[in-house]
């Protein structure tokens, strides 16, 4: 809970100040189970700091406000809102001298250094696994892990963040950085730096935990999207998937499910293929997280500027067994989910070799696909039908909670609109406050 938010709320409405603190009071009571005394002198203090900067004004202290709400706009559920916003924030980057940068919407990014190339990432925890410190931290270094081998980098460190809030126990810091080093040093990679926040400070009660996981690749050879070429073949490996498939599995009754994702396979497969001569042939690689295939192939097909088409009857062995039985009960779309699978584009000619490499790390692969020349699109062929295959509004509703979300749309044109005037009024201050940055360095 918010503290913050609850009393500006109420004073944005009128509510008077007796009323907002006596409300807040209670519920610190609950929540923290404090004495009357404490409460109420813990609720007038977080009034007094809101009514001190709920009016404040100027370019640094305002904000230009969308109007829309994270979840509305539908950000980090991996769809057309999750993507447009993405692109949003590449702009306010802008261009840079990086070799593969934001707005190439690859899994990690990229700067030239001499003959080599330095790769860095990090992603987030898995936000409903905050219960589950050791999952939220394994998967979410598997994860980082992924995006800089798929660049074609080998790791070469890793960095954590973790933020708890007030209320929640100082083991879940531990069970965490746990979860993060259990993959680390199975993999070689140590985890060297990393920051431990309260999140909100002493404003958000509760025990919330998030946090994210990040490192740093050196490579020779950079595989990024945009290199996928029309006459490349799209070799895929098994998938059981990460955080989204345990979240799917704990939250709908399928706790023994959560064991498949406890590996390494991918990581493997790629050190294996870093390792070998074979991934100079290899034009792109990326992990199939993003919207599932139907995420990751139409930001691709965008990337890349070509059409890529997918054969679902390939794709479908290549989800592990006993995860496709539980989507397959709760009515889960595999295509739009995220599968944590590898997804290589190479020439014809360089397939078999690939292949080899990747069994001989003990994962299973198959071609599920190919890239065409025509406009930057993704295709699905179902049997011997072409189907559209571009990503949902969110990724394929994977708990009963998300369910009922996804069932509620606002007008996406409209909540659209308003995010890229938004982003436009960032862009603004930003040249503001380097103009005037500017004149103070001369």
């Amino acid at each position: 809970m918010d503290v913050e938010e609850f009393v500006r709320r109420r004073v944005r409405s009128g509510q008077e100040r007796e009323k907002i603190e006596a409300s807040l009071a209670e519920h610190v009571r609950q929540v923290k189970g404090v004495d009357d005394a404490y409460a109420g002198d813990f609720a007038r203090a977080v009034v007094d700091e809101v009514l001190l900067t709920h009016d404040l004004s100027g370019d640094l202290l305002k904000t230009h406000e969308a109007g829309v709400g994270m979840g509305e706009f539908g950000v980090g559920s991996r769809g057309t809102g999750d993507f447009f916003a993405h692109r949003q924030i590449a702009r306010i980057i802008g261009e840079t001298s990086a070799a593969v940068g934001v707005d190439q919407m690859d899994d990690g990014g990229v700067i030239s250094i001499g003959d080599r190339y330095v790769c860095c990432s990090v992603d987030g925890m898995h936000s409903r696994l905050s219960d589950f410190p050791f999952l939220a931290g394994f998967h979410a270094t598997r994860a980082t892990l992924r995006d800089v081998y798929v660049m074609g980098a080998s790791p070469i460190l890793l960095f954590s963040d973790i933020h708890v809030a007030d209320d929640g126990d100082v083991a879940k810091l531990f069970d965490y950085t746990a979860g993060v080093t259990a993959v680390g040093d199975s993999i070689g990679v140590p985890l060297v730096a990393g920051s431990t926040l309260r999140i909100g400070g002493d404003m958000v009660l509760g025990p919330r935990m998030t946090g994210c996981v990040g490192t740093v690749g050196v490579a020779r050879h950079i595989t990024a999207r945009k290199s996928l070429s029309p006459g490349d073949v799209l070799l895929m490996t098994e998938g059981a998937g990460g955080g989204t498939i345990a979240t799917a599995a704990l939250y709908s009754g399928h706790p023994e499910v959560v064991e498949r994702t406890i590996n390494l396979q991918f990581l493997y497969a790629c050190r294996a293929l870093i390792e070998s001569p074979v991934l100079d042939k290899v034009h792109a690689m990326t992990d199939v997280t993003n919207g599932g295939l139907r995420g990751d192939a139409h930001e691709m097909a965008g990337t890349a500027g070509c059409r890529i088409v997918i054969e679902e009857e390939a794709f479908l062995p290549l989800v592990d067994p006993v995860v496709a039985k539980m989507l397959d009960a709760l009515g889960i779309d595999p295509l739009g989910v995220s599968l944590d699978s590898l997804l290589i584009g190479a020439p014809p000619d360089a397939i078999g070799g690939i292949k080899e490499v990747i069994h001989s790390a003990g994962v299973r692969c198959a071609e599920i696909g190919r890239i065409e020349e025509g406009p930057a699109s993704a295709i699905l062929v179902s049997g011997v039908e072409e189907h559209d295959f571009t990503p949902r509004f969110r990724e394929s509703a994977y708990t009963p909670l998300k369910k009922v979300v996804d069932s509620r749309r606002g007008d996406f044109a409209a909540m659209q609109a308003r995010v890229e005037a938004a982003a436009n009024a960032a862009i603004e201050k930003k040249e503001r406050i380097k103009a005037r940055l500017a004149m103070e360095d001369r």
